[in-house]
């Protein structure tokens, strides 16, 4: 497993934690003011779909920073954009934000898997996708770049195990639904199983 960042890693992360910080406290408000018998909620173990306060996107071992992120990308998902290119051995993929708080969410987010990934550290987010299951369990099989560029934040993720390549594929198409349709993409990955 080989990392390359063609930015200063501490650099991105600081940037991304800062970002984070400036928009967590309007994040909060708006959780607060849409909580208000706006939301919708279902799942009896209280894990269920809430728009105000998204208790889907906290994990077993998440923090309230990463789910938090998670809601931020999730409630502006029509700033996003996102290309995906598939490599035979992996992906490429180029995603940002109209928004400069998301795009602060959307980085820290990739910096923080993708480190969480290395570490084989899965946050069970209770709406992950199974997919993610062999990037944590083999993580030393996989190799990733990453790349702050005007164009977006940029990934580029190989493996020479045939497994996690397919795995790389359906996850980059997971995401791109999700950065498409929001939770619409999320609900219905469940509803079929996923």
């Amino acid at each position: 497993m080989h990392r390359t960042i063609k930015i200063g890693f501490a650099a991105l992360l600081g940037a991304a934690v800062i970002g984070a910080g400036l928009f967590a406290a309007d994040t909060r408000a708006l959780a607060q003011m849409m909580g208000h018998g706006h939301g919708h909620m279902h799942g009896a173990d209280g894990t269920g779909h809430d728009e105000a306060t998204m208790p889907g996107l906290r994990g077993l071992d998440a923090t309230a920073l990463e789910s938090e992120e998670l809601a931020v990308m999730f409630r502006n998902f029509d700033t996003l954009r996102r290309e995906v290119e598939l490599l035979p051995n992996g992906i490429r993929t180029v995603t940002s934000s109209t928004d400069a708080d998301v795009m602060a969410a959307l980085v820290s987010h990739v910096v923080g898997m993708i480190a969480r990934v290395e570490e084989g550290r899965d946050p069970q987010i209770f709406i992950q996708s199974r997919t993610l299951d062999i990037f944590f369990e083999r993580p030393e099989v996989l190799a990733t770049e990453i790349d702050l560029t005007d164009e977006g934040i940029i990934v580029v993720q190989t493996s020479e195990d045939p497994e996690m390549v397919t795995a790389l594929h359906v996850h980059a198409q997971e995401v791109t639904d999700m950065a498409e349709r929001g939770m619409q993409a999320v609900h219905e990955k469940m509803m079929q199983g996923g």
